[in-house]
This record gives structure tokens, sequence and C-alpha cells, in this order.
């Protein structure tokens, strides 16, 4: 993935308008039998594009969801876009709509607001779950992809619902959050929680120090952390039908703590270095210290200055970071310390240890300064030891999934499963790695004769989840 999402003739960032049901696709090498269930991805693929080029963000495109199910050594694979409202008044007209970033609403559409859910999904209390970060989440069938609707458990969830929940691997409990809950100009946020058996049981309204772009937040066994970061909210910038969000350094940056036993009363603020990050791989307690691993970035991709000029690309390369904040220290202040210094993107780890200190993590990373995410990378936080596996110039890797080998196996032994762009022949591959031996290259390959546009977020459900 570069810095920003072209729309030439050769960019892996244009849609498909195909939905395929395939099955017995080639392998090469051999799929682990232990990996039983289905890789479900989910990326922004725009039914129809915009007349304008300026009209579209990458953001913006309507939501389709890729499914690689593997079973017994065999591999099929499905995709769907998720029937929003948006998608659905758009398949009518046959023609694109304003996307959500691009000013004042079409007159002659009727078009009800629930979103494009395109950027992440997650499996909990045996519903699968469609979403992105401003709106409420879309149920789909897990085994058809078919769009069951907006899912808001009974009419207890109001607003925007974050496309990152953490789900608690002791509890079962889903943790989540919302950003610009009071209309998109406020500062309003909430925070929440799902039990395991899907049932609301907090949901709770409080204020940032200014509306900004929260795209993931930290939970730990006894805190939540959310980084309010100085991608503000414009007004005027939206009403203009400029980027609503620009990078604004004078907002400075803060971090709230939540105590999850005491809900937001407990709420508190520290103050943050100017810099921004989208995504955190883990967080956990250490004894009144609380640890967050991070991709932090000097300013934001993809997004303006407040001046209107374009971000600096030699600042918009996030690398692995450590943020520890201590709860007694009498400060506001943390510290951020390095792990890596391989640019990179889209942290993942082992989540059976979500909420408590893990040693095993790995990114998607950029080997070559002006090329893609062009490699996966295993990282021993213990030892700093890094493995790595780069592709071909001109291909490109997805966000890496973690699969344990069972489900007792110890931490970080598995395999990590990725979505690789091949440049050369325009399709995509599902690649399986080992993590005992990354820099070996897969596994087992998983062939597809078509595309997989570069999108977001993934997850791993196994069969008997």
């Amino acid at each position: 993935m570069s810095d920003s999402a072209s729309l030439d003739t050769e960019s892996n960032f244009l849609p498909i308008h195909q939905e395929y049901d395939l099955t017995d696709l080639p392998v090469i090498g051999e799929l682990p039998r232990g990996l039983n269930g289905t890789l479900f991805r989910n990326g922004p693929n725009p039914q129809f594009m915009p007349l304008d080029p300026a009209q579209h963000h990458w953001f913006a495109g309507d939501g389709m969801i890729h499914a690689f199910r593997l079973h017994d050594g065999r591999a099929s694979y499905r995709n769907r876009w998720v029937r929003t409202d948006k998608w659905r008044a758009e398949n009518a007209a046959g023609r694109s709509l304003p996307p959500a970033f691009a000013g004042p609403p079409d007159p002659d559409a009727s078009l009800a607001d629930t979103g494009v859910a395109n950027t992440s999904i997650v499996f909990h209390a045996g519903r699968l779950l469609a979403l992105e970060e401003a709106h409420l989440p879309f149920e789909l069938d897990p085994a058809t992809l078919a769009t069951r609707g907006v899912q808001s458990f009974a009419g207890a969830l109001r607003g925007p619902f974050t496309a990152h929940p953490k789900i608690d691997p002791i509890t079962g409990e889903m943790v989540f959050f919302g950003y610009a809950s009071g209309g998109e100009k406020a500062a309003g946020m909430t925070y929440g929680t799902i039990a395991g058996a899907g049932q609301v049981t907090r949901f709770d309204p409080f204020e940032a120090p200014y509306s900004s772009m929260v795209h993931d937040f930290a939970v730990t066994d006894r805190h939540v952390l959310f980084p309010v970061l100085p991608l503000g909210f414009s007004l005027a910038r939206a009403q203009s039908g400029q980027m609503p969000y620009a990078w604004d350094p004078d907002l400075g940056g803060h971090i709230g703590v939540i105590r999850r036993d005491k809900g937001v009363a407990s709420l508190r603020w520290f103050r943050a270095e100017t810099c921004f990050v989208f995504h955190v791989m883990n967080a956990w307690d250490d004894g009144n210290r609380i640890v967050a691993d991070v991709m932090q970035y000097d300013e934001p991709p993809l997004f303006p200055r407040a001046d209107g000029r374009p971000s600096d690309p030699a600042a918009t390369r996030a690398r692995l970071k450590r943020w520890t904040l201590d709860l007694d220290a009498g400060t506001d202040a943390f510290k951020s310390s390095d792990l890596d210094d391989m640019t990179g993107e889209f942290p993942r780890f082992d989540e059976r240890r979500a909420g408590s200190a893990n040693r095993f993590g790995a990114f998607a990373g950029k080997s070559r300064p002006d090329g893609t995410l062009d490699t996966i990378v295993w990282l021993d936080l213990a030892s700093g030891r890094r493995d790595q596996l780069t592709l071909p110039p001109g291909d490109a890797v997805s966000e890496p999934i973690f699969v344990p080998r069972t489900r007792s196996a110890p931490e970080g032994d598995g395999w990590l499963m990725t979505v690789a762009w091949r440049a050369a022949d325009r399709r995509s591959d599902l690649l399986v790695l080992d993590t005992n031996a990354v820099q070996q290259g897969p596994i087992a390959t998983v062939k597809l004769g078509h595309r997989v546009p570069f999108g977001f977020h993934g997850n791993w459900v196994a069969r008997d989840a």
C-alpha cells in the first residue's frame, strides 16, 4: 500500500465488480490441518466510482467482505458487498452517490446514513459484524455473507461504533467506543461493553478535549486508553466539500484513561506528544503503569494539513513505539520509546494475550522507501529479534493475522496469514507462514485468479467458534 490511494489502471486500489463463489482453489504447498475455519477480510470496494475522481477518498468505498474458508487442507473463497443503505440506493440509481466525505448530499437521492461497513470484521457472541467507525455494525450471515442488517443490539446502541473493538480472552467481553457521538462537530465519545453472551452491559458518554478521528484504542485487564490526537474535525471544511479531518498539531495530543471497573467517572487525561496513531498492537498493566505498543506517525498519511497543504511524505511513516503511562507519577506526561525501526502498519499479535503482556507481534512492513507494504515482520519483543519475509518488487502484503497452532499452544506458536497482491499477474494469493520459519516463505499459497483490492482489516474465525 502506498501513501496515496491511486486510481490509475495499474492500481490495486481499484475496485472489483464481481462476487465470486470458488471451491477447491489451487494450493501450492500444504495447508495445515489445524487451519480449520475462515479468514474474513474487509475493505473499500466502490460499487460505482464518482465521475469526478476528486470526489473519491479510499476510506469512503463500499465495504466488501472476502472469505477464505480452509478445511482439511482445502480452500474455497467467497466475496460479497455489504448491502448497506448506500449500496442499495446506488444499486437502484445505477450510479455513484456522494460519499460521506464529499460535501452536501445529492438532492435526488433518498439515502439513509447507515455507513459503508468497509473497515473491519469481527465475530462475537455468534454474530459476524462488518464495522466502520462512523456508524453501527452491519450483521452478516457467517456462511453466505448475506447482509442481515444494522445491528443495534435491540436498540441499546446509538451512534458510532469503533472498527476496532477488543475482546477479552478470559471473559469473552467485547469492549468498544465511538467518537463524534454527538454529531461530527461535537467532541462527544462513548465507551461501552458487550458481554460474552451478546447483551450490552455498558454504554456511557464522555467528552474529549476536541473532535478528533480516533480510529483505534487500547484495552488492558484494568484500563481503557483513548488516543485523542490532532487529526481534527472542521465543520467549515466539511460544508465546503473538503476533507473534514485535517492534521492540526496546534490542537495538542491527549490520552484518556478509564478504569474498566469504574467507567467514565474515573476518566483522566495525559498529555501526548504531537504524533498520530491509527493502530494499537496491544496494551497491558505493569503494576501502576500502563504499557501500550502502537504504530506511531509524526503526522498521518492520506489526510491534508489544516492549512490545506499536503502532508509531508517523510513524516508519514509509522514505526512501532512503546508508550508507558505511570498512573502514580504525579504528572500528565508519559514516556515513548522505540521498538523497531522498520516503516510499517497493521500490527497484530497472539490475541490470546489481549490485555496482558505479549512477547510476539507482527506487522506489515515496507522494505523499500518508495514502495508498497511488501514485508511480513514477526518480532520477538523480548529479545528484539526480527524475522521477516519480503515479497518481490511491486508485490504487496496485507495485515498479517495470527492463528495459534492449537488452543493451548505457547504464545506465538502458529501461523500468519496475509493476502498478497501479485503486481505482475494482477491477482492475489493467500499466504500461510509458519511463525517458527517466517523467513523461509509460505508453507502454503492459495491462488486466486482475480484481485483482492487493498483493504484494511480481517480476522480468523475457527470452525468451532
